[in-house]
């Protein structure tokens, strides 16, 4: 994939997001021929009736030696998902921030999540589910892009949604991606926080996959944020995609990557794949929830399950920008989120690569020296729904409007339509 536009625009256009990227993907399907198993660039991409099929799967070269190398996967996600130059503002001398839009990976179905899904739904059908059930909070991104995989694969999903005390018992209404949720039929059962804390995901997964047994049913238990060992492997595969347009593109290598961490298998997989392929980036990763030390171990836990033989602490860095906690967000955090999307066109999620971009400039200006002359590679994760679930804080930061200043008479020209 051409990491720069071909045709004469700036840099920090994204014009090269959508002119190129038919031409991308037929360049990148060329990359792929003659590689073994399928990839995220497959020639098969492109042909009608790929999407959302079973296909056989082959690791990277550089992850063969690994464990739980899965057999087969679906495809959900449209990949790859374009590279462009993001013109951020206030970088430290010679910095160049590049974003990769996993945002773009699909409509309803968009965002990091899909790549994880790909893997472990294709191990649901194999085991005969007939339904699926993962747990998160009241507007995960991943819970909603479940239930859209979920469905396209003829597949009843579960939900258990954490939520506060105050709002446990009442209808959670159709924000966001409930929206979503709700329209495709999703079970939804609510926890409060406090519940969640004491009783914990796996044991309420557990104790809804039991209920669902004696009724007869087929369940298959995806965890939060589709992160374990298998799930890794959706972005060890992104590795191999990351590693295809860089030597496509011949003259763009990137420093480091940075991404936001919500549940630990985006990042493990992007760490375990850097050390392993060509890429050998340096990877960031910025903790929207818990501490980095607990993301350490959890991450140490899902490469140990790969039988990678590495240490966490050895293939990523991670810092702290949960701030006032999951899902909860300061005014200036809210107001960067408006100010990225004036200045570059890019719209962040409050929740995870809003605030993950965030921590990310502060780091670069507190630390210019550290960042100096390096090309960064920013992964948008997604998550743009949960946005709605922020109107009432953004509403004063939102765009002006007004009514329209008409003169007094204003002639009527033929051809325009009457909308009444």
């Amino acid at each position: 994939m051409l990491l720069r536009p071909a045709l004469p625009v700036a840099v920090s256009s994204t014009l090269p997001l959508f002119s190129h990227l038919a031409a991308v993907r037929r360049r990148c399907s060329i990359a792929a021929t003659g590689m073994a198993g399928v990839s995220a660039a497959s020639p098969a991409a492109a042909q009608i009736g790929s999407f959302l099929s079973k296909k056989p799967y082959a690791p990277p070269s550089w992850a063969s030696h690994l464990a739980l190398a899965p057999s087969h996967t679906f495809s959900l996600g449209h990949f790859p998902t374009p590279i462009h130059q993001w013109n951020l503002p206030n970088l430290p001398e010679g910095t160049e921030v590049w974003i990769k839009r996993d945002d773009l990976s699909g409509m309803q179905l968009s965002g990091n999540k899909v790549r994880k899904l790909e893997f472990l739904l294709s191990d649901a059908v194999a085991q005969g589910a007939d339904c699926v059930i993962t747990v998160g909070g009241i507007q995960s991104n991943h819970c909603r892009a479940t239930a859209v995989a979920a469905k396209y694969l003829n597949l009843d999903c579960y939900l258990i949604l954490r939520t506060s005390k105050l709002l446990v018992d009442q209808d959670p209404g159709l924000v966001g991606n409930l929206l979503v949720e709700r329209l495709l039929g999703a079970h939804i059962d609510l926890v409060s926080k406090e519940e969640y804390g004491k009783i914990g995901s796996v044991a309420l997964a557990d104790l809804l996959k039991k209920r669902l047994l004696e009724e007869g049913r087929k369940p298959y238990v995806i965890p939060v944020g589709g992160s374990n060992s298998l799930g890794t492997w959706g972005y060890i595969e992104a590795v191999r995609e990351l590693e295809q347009q860089i030597q496509l593109s011949g003259d763009v290598q990137f420093d480091d990557i940075v991404v936001a961490c919500g549940s630990g298998g985006t990042i493990a997989g992007l760490a375990l794949g850097s050390k392993l392929s060509s890429l050998k980036a340096k990877v960031h990763a910025f903790s929207v929830c818990d501490d980095p030390e607990y993301f350490y171990d959890y991450v140490q836990g899902l490469i140990d399950g790969l039988q990678s033989g590495l240490d966490s602490h050895d293939i990523v860095s991670i810092q702290n920008a949960k701030g006032l906690g999951y899902a909860m967000n300061t005014a200036e955090e809210l107001k960067f989120v408006k100010d990225i999307a004036t200045a570059t066109g890019i719209v962040l999620d409050p929740v995870y690569s809003g605030k993950g971009a965030y921590a990310m400039l502060k780091d670069m200006a507190d630390n210019p020296s550290k960042w100096k002359g390096r090309k960064v590679l920013f992964v948008h994760t997604g998550g743009l729904l949960g946005l709605y679930d922020k109107v009432d804080q953004m509403s004063s930061l939102a765009g002006s409007w007004r009514r329209m200043d008409l003169e007094e008479s204003v002639p009527r020209k033929d051809g325009t339509g009457k909308m009444f």
